[in-house]
């Protein structure tokens, strides 16, 4: 999944003179698998390291440092990963979590084994920093099992992949991400924060919260910004999409009626990608509290360079419906309001409709 594609850094070309490949979960196998995995591997697996070294030109140099571990200060490279960086056309750093029976020490990530904060843990921040001050393309991997609060990397480096546990053959799919064999179009099922002291932060929150956000007193932290790092929904791709044409079948419906919602989406850019378009819903004025918006359905849809397909979505009475005070789940009469676009935080369309009493 990308998470961030500045200057439309990615992808890479295969035939750079030299590519310095860094960081504690570059070369560590087991922390793409995860949790709930046999102690001892029976099947190779591909790293990051070996599905780079893999899909470049054999005239390419892959140069090699850890770096740091995922826990502790007792791994000091830096300065090599640094020089390393230097020498090299392009760094990719891959940092992240330590899975169960990692030889990079203990866990960090699993069933019983928890960290105190969102944070990447040991010195990999300080790699990163150290790798971003050699003054070269930087692209930094996660490689996690949860999210990251990875604010210093969202806001210094130029290209973020989000692997989260990728499996035994997650370096090739890294890989082919990274050189372009792939255009991802990977979407954020989760709400990703900026601090484990947002949390819970989640997009379909009660419209309470995000009304005392910008209305109320004061703001929401007085030392962060209260949005999160990246949207539930949020996902780039090597090509961009434009969405237009938002028809509803209907001004009105009755409470058991449905709704037909549909949208062109078209891709702009030069690569043929996967385009997604999200629908949001909200409830305008209920009897209960209901939530600023939720996902009510998505489509992804293949798109040529220039080309452009209709999305189509039903909204029915089980989209509709809430529990009321009584529990009793209905369809209530009022506005509704129709939201499409390509994350939770990024809507590029909106319509309305209405439902009418029986």
């Amino acid at each position: 999944m990308l998470l961030k594609n500045e200057g439309n850094m990615l992808p890479l070309k295969k035939s750079f003179r030299s590519i310095a490949v860094i960081g504690p979960n570059a070369d560590e196998p087991r922390n793409q698998l995860g949790d709930y995995v046999p102690a001892a591997i029976p099947q190779p697996i591909v790293t990051v390291l070996a599905g780079i070294r893999h899909a470049v030109s054999p005239d390419t140099q892959v140069i090699y440092v850890k770096g740091c571990n995922v826990l502790g200060k007792e791994l000091d490279e830096l300065a090599r990963a640094k020089d390393a960086a230097a020498q090299a056309d392009i760094a990719v750093v891959v940092v992240g979590e330590n899975a169960w029976h990692s030889a990079g020490g203990p866990a960090t990530d699993g069933e019983g084994y928890d960290a105190a904060t969102l944070e990447l843990t040991g010195r990999q921040e300080e790699l990163v920093k150290a790798v971003q001050a050699a003054g070269k393309p930087t692209v930094v991997v996660l490689i996690n099992g949860r999210p990251l609060a990875t604010r210093w990397i969202a806001g210094h480096v130029p290209a973020i992949i989000e692997a989260w546990l990728p499996g035994e053959r997650g370096g090739q799919a890294v890989a082919e991400v990274l050189f372009g064999e792939v255009n991802p179009s990977g979407r954020l099922p989760v709400t990703v924060p900026r601090h484990a002291g947002q949390l819970p932060v989640y997009y379909n929150a009660k419209k309470s919260k995000p009304y005392w956000v910008k209305h109320g007193w004061g703001h929401a932290y007085v030392d962060l910004e209260p949005s999160p790092l990246y949207p539930f929904g949020h996902g780039l791709s090597y090509t961009r999409f434009e969405y237009a044409n938002l028809k509803l079948s209907a001004p009105k419906i009755g409470p058991a009626g449905n709704v037909e919602v549909q949208v062109d989406i078209k891709n702009v850019g030069d690569r043929a990608g996967m385009g997604v378009a999200q629908l949001y819903i909200e409830d305008v004025v209920s009897s209960v509290a209901t939530p600023a918006k939720q996902l009510r359905g998505f489509v992804k849809v293949m798109l040529q360079p220039g080309e452009s397909k209709t999305c189509h979505f039903t909204l029915g009475p089980d989209d509709l419906a809430l529990y009321d005070q009584d529990l009793h789940r209905v369809v209530e009469p009022g506005q509704f309001h129709v939201m499409v676009g390509a994350s939770s935080a990024d809507i590029r369309l909106a319509g309305d409709f209405w439902v009418k009493e029986k």
